[in-house]
């Protein structure tokens, strides 16, 4: 069995330096029958490792069901990794950020009394270590020592960001060490002295997060750790983009020449991120410094392999770098081709309000409107109605997390949006008032992790409260023409459009989503992720892997109403203007 160790100056593999060429590739952003070729993409520009978070509540949502198939198989992605002749890192957190919802915590960690996040609080150092027990098992017989791919585990993630509670990272080495884990640890934070400080821990190699002024950065590093091998664990070669802003790309040029800067002083290095991939369904996460910004469904992050798993011109710069240190194959890998283009026309559309007694249970009555979390429901819409009895007024809400369409007696009459500060709405003389309320994601860094989500009250209407209140959490993880029934017919709120199209043959598509107004979409069940007419982004990846050869079903959840409600398939994605 190999060994790989740390070294005076360099990481040793079999005693011989080696140098970790790497690059993130989030399995649970990937369809998972696309994973190995994605890896291949990677060895072919000549890294030599893979780098992967583990999101906790990706594999825990509920608690104490811990799913470790299909798209969640860490084991299978661990040992494609190796079979591709390749190493592995390992980030399981339990904290990840990652821009992915709440940074990797499950929505019902929260609810634990008195739990203290990222600390060394009792309560929470029971339940990472319960999570850590299902975690372990998986990476510590595929660690080199005993002829798995892993080299490295990460402790905690950019935690000098967060805190200085160094009881916390020691709980962590410890448990790592006696959970069977040999290979080195590392920690991570961005190379301020402050940061790497708070976020050191006996037992584990600092490295650096960053993306230019490398020599500078590396001094940093070099001065909190004057001895082992240097390494930038997060090389920021992209970034990622909320709803309303523009699509963030960086100079190809530019990210090339840090890296020289960096292979050059002999570094190691982890591209953050090699392939982003996409944030199907509800997991997307979002930003709050002074506004709430959700993240978009697609976490190209300007990557060197696109979305979509082709090469960029990024690709081929990194990869000309990277040829300077180190082989890299001769095997090319080609740019996206295009697209199959096609249409296809809505054939049926339901109503939401008659259709959602099949979708979830209603709850209550509850004197005051409960959050999401009350009602154990970790993301996507819920249905809140109240009792109105002909009144009208203004309508007041304590906070809206993160938007309600207001209805009427069915008839939509505003919209609260969290990201606008909006807490009052004139609403019409009714008998039920209803709020389909949108959690747009949850905040994935900062001192927000584990806000509440949904309703929030106290709700009054011109002052008075307004009471009586039940809520419908949706099941829309995953969803077919068949789990609607055999409704049809709409109103004037929220409706499903059902279509169908086919295909000669599975193959990646991009679905247009241009003339749509804000929603989410579903191909043969599959949760591709929101979508909103706000932009950047205007179209949804479908992966081929996800389609067969005949006809595929498509529904699409939409909110307001579409501009020109025909379905189209283009060649390319659209992912927005970029910042001139």
């Amino acid at each position: 069995m190999a060994r790989f160790a740390i070294g005076e100056r360099d990481f040793l593999l079999d005693g011989e330096p080696h140098r970790v060429l790497a690059g993130a590739l989030h399995y649970f952003r990937v369809h998972p029958d696309q994973w190995a070729d994605r890896i291949e993409k990677a060895r072919r520009m000549g890294l030599n490792a893979i780098e992967t978070y583990v999101a906790w509540n990706a594999h825990e949502p509920v608690r104490g069901s811990f799913a470790t198939d299909g798209a969640l198989d860490l084991d299978r992605f661990l040992r494609l990794i190796g079979e591709a002749g390749m190493h592995a890192i390992v980030r399981p957190g339990p904290y990840i950020c990652a821009e992915w919802d709440s940074g990797g915590l499950p929505a019902w960690l929260f609810r634990r009394p008195g739990i203290r996040l990222r600390s060394a609080e009792p309560g929470w150092l029971a339940e990472i270590d319960a999570y850590l027990d299902h975690v372990l098992p998986i990476v510590a017989p595929l660690q080199i020592d005993r002829g798995g791919p892993v080299i490295l585990l990460q402790v905690e993630n950019e935690y000098g960001a967060y805190g200085d509670d160094t009881a916390y990272l020691e709980h962590l080495v410890r448990r790592y060490r006696g959970g069977g884990i040999t290979v080195p640890l590392t920690t991570v934070d961005q190379p301020t002295d402050d940061m790497l400080e708070r976020g050191r821990v006996d037992g584990a190699l600092l490295t650096g997060s960053f993306g230019s002024r490398v020599p500078e950065r590396l001094a940093t590093l070099r001065q909190h750790q004057p001895t082992g091998p240097l390494m930038c664990s997060e090389f920021w070669d992209g970034w990622f983009d909320h709803w309303g802003e523009h699509h963030h790309t960086t100079s190809a040029e530019d990210a090339a020449a840090s890296l020289d800067e960096l292979l050059a002083a002999g570094a190691s290095v982890s591209i953050y991120m090699f392939h982003g991939g996409t944030d199907f369904g509800f997991t997307n996460g979002a930003n709050h410094k002074g506004a709430y910004k959700s993240h978009v469904t697609s976490y190209d992050y300007d990557a060197p392999l696109d979305e979509t798993g082709w090469a960029t011109p990024k690709f081929r710069a990194f990869r000309d770098v990277i040829r300077r240190y180190a082989p890299v194959p001769e095997e090319d890998v080609p740019t996206a081709p295009a697209a199959p283009a096609l249409t296809a026309a809505f054939d049926r559309t339901v109503a939401l309000s008659a259709v959602a007694d099949r979708l979830g249970e209603e709850l209550g009555p509850f004197d005051a409107p409960p959050a999401f979390d009350d009602v154990e429901h970790p993301r996507g819409f819920g249905i809140y109605a109240a009792p109105l009895d002909g009144r009208s007024g203004v309508l007041v809400v304590g906070a809206v997390r993160d938007r309600a369409q207001v209805l009427v007696d069915g008839v939509p009459v505003g919209v609260l949006e969290r990201d606008r500060h909006d807490h009052a709405l004139r609403i019409p003389a009714g008998r039920r008032l209803e709020l389909l309320v949108e959690d747009r994601g949850r905040v994935n860094y900062g001192d927000r992790l584990g806000e509440p989500k949904g309703l929030l009250g106290p709700v009054t209407l011109d002052g008075l409260p307004v009471t009586g209140w039940t809520v419908r959490p949706l099941r829309l993880d995953r969803l077919t023409a068949a789990d609607l029934g055999d409704a049809a017919g709409t109103d004037a709120g929220a409706a499903f459009s059902i279509a169908s199209f086919d295909l000669d043959a599975p193959a990646d598509l991009h679905l247009d989503t241009t003339h749509w107004g804000k929603g989410v979409a579903w191909v043969n069940g599959f949760h591709l992720g929101r979508y909103w007419a706000r932009g950047p982004q205007h179209t949804l990846f479908v992966p081929g892997t996800q389609l067969v050869a005949g006809t595929n079903e498509l529904v699409v959840l939409e909110l307001h109403g579409f501009r020109d409600p025909a379905v189209r398939f283009v060649p390319r994605p659209l992912l927005g203007q970029v910042e001139e």
